[in-house]
């Protein structure tokens, strides 16, 4: 790792500061669609929920809770609790994710288990579930991911007898006329400040090319990379030299980048390797399956390779704003930093870890069955053998607060902020 300016500060091996050239550049016009779209309940099959309903600037881009209701909730964070008019049928199966930074070019891998990510090999640039003709179109990794929560029953697209879009996702109409896709650019397209916005944005809609979704998700993507860059925080002071860990702080850098190792796996300026750990950490919920399966056990990265030493490896979250962000873990397992920074440091020992639920769960019985089942527990700790130390009280609380040291004000408030009205005339998440 090359020494940052900040290195010669307590001898500290640091990542170089962060600057333009780590970032895709963004169109303001093109960031600006996307904050509509973004905030625009028109991109879920009932209208209902936005991609900021689980991604908001109020919860640190996240929702506040361990794992979120998505078509078939009502409010907002852990407020938020299932409609009496129609229920969700399961809580969304892991955390949301925040989203910070998901423009800069280090970000390879998305998902807790990695099923998009960077492939030059492949003709799309991309390796994801989808074959390759369905991801062309999309201008970045960040573009091609917005795919995914649109066509999930239960985060976007909502159940088979609700609406358009979820019975073609059923029946397998991703691409193509009438489409899930085509569905939805079509909605947006039939908005004439939609209309106006993308024909002033993309020359080609402009010379008579439709909207497709591709053009949706790019615009999107461009609102994320702008609005939640984060670059600003004390941690970046000091990586360009301008200030120095203190205290506490000072403390808890030397203890990441030495002795606890936390640097091994979170490097870099977005303190990540952007690779795949078993660290041991809980499961709630009813885990993570593919379409229209159900069961109860998350594997993280064995789900997209198949390769057993893949099993309970879920993907190194970059930490800025880490202090905002929870709950932490890739289930939402810990409801306290340091409780999950203790528990995480030495996956050996058994995690006193709490969830942060919405009201009104469905399918209770299925929340704890993971924590109750002593067989599936073995195999998550068997999966993590040998990874970790155990910390202190003081040695936690030292890691804590460098970590607060990545809180940038700026980042967490949003540049844009969020908009007073969308064009489709829906309510806004506020």
């Amino acid at each position: 790792m090359a020494l940052g300016s900040a290195a010669l500060a307590g001898g500290l091996d640091l990542p170089e500061p962060l600057s333009d050239a780590d970032f895709a550049p963004v169109d303001p016009a093109e960031a600006a669609l996307g904050q509509l779209l973004f905030y625009d309940p028109i991109l879920s099959g009932n209208r209902t929920i936005s991609c900021a309903t689980c991604h908001h600037p109020k919860f640190a881009t996240g929702d506040g809770v361990s794992l979120g209701l998505g078509e078939g909730g009502v409010g907002l964070g852990p407020d938020r609790r299932a409609d009496p008019d129609n229920p969700p049928e399961a809580l969304v199966p892991r955390n949301a994710p925040p989203l910070f930074n998901m423009g800069a070019h280090a970000v390879t891998v998305l998902f807790a288990d990695g099923r998009i990510e960077v492939d030059r090999t492949r003709p799309s640039g991309f390796r994801t579930p989808m074959e390759d003709e369905m991801v062309a179109g999309f201008d970045s990794l960040l573009s091609a991911q917005t795919m995914f929560p649109v066509l999930s029953d239960d985060e976007m697209a909502g159940h088979y007898s609700e609406n358009d879009v979820s019975r073609a996702v059923r029946r397998g109409l991703i691409t193509g006329p009438d489409g899930a896709w085509d569905i939805l650019s079509r909605r947006v397209a039939e908005i004439p400040a939609y209309a106006e916005g993308f024909e002033a944005v993309y020359p080609e809609i402009a010379a008579g090319r439709d909207i497709g979704f591709t053009d949706i998700s790019n615009a999107i993507a461009a609102f994320v990379a702008a609005e939640w860059r984060s670059d600003t925080a004390p941690f970046d002071a000091v990586l360009r030299g301008e200030a120095t860990f203190e205290g506490a702080a000072a403390r808890g850098a030397t203890l990441f980048y030495g002795e606890a190792g936390c640097a091994t796996c979170h490097s870099g300026p977005l303190l990540s390797d952007f690779d795949f750990h078993a660290m041991g950490a809980p499961q709630l919920g009813p885990g993570k399956a593919l379409s229209f399966e159900s069961h109860v056990r998350d594997e993280g990265r064995f789900r997209v390779t198949g390769r057993t030493d893949d099993a309970y490896a879920f993907r190194t979250p970059p930490l800025r704003n880490v202090a905002e962000t929870g709950p932490w873990g890739h289930a939402g397992g810990h409801d306290d930093l340091a409780g999950f920074v203790r528990d995480h440091a030495d996956p050996e020992a058994v995690p006193a870890y709490a969830a942060v639920l919405p009201r009104d769960v469905p399918e209770a019985d299925k929340l704890w069955r993971v924590r109750d089942d002593a067989a599936e527990r073995g195999r998550i700790s068997e999966a993590a053998q040998g990874a970790g130390r155990s910390l202190s009280e003081t040695d936690v609380a030292d890691i804590v607060a460098f970590l607060e040291t990545l809180t940038d004000p700026a980042a967490l408030k949003g540049r844009m902020g969020i908009p007073e009205t969308v064009p489709s005339g829906l309510p806004v998440d506020r």
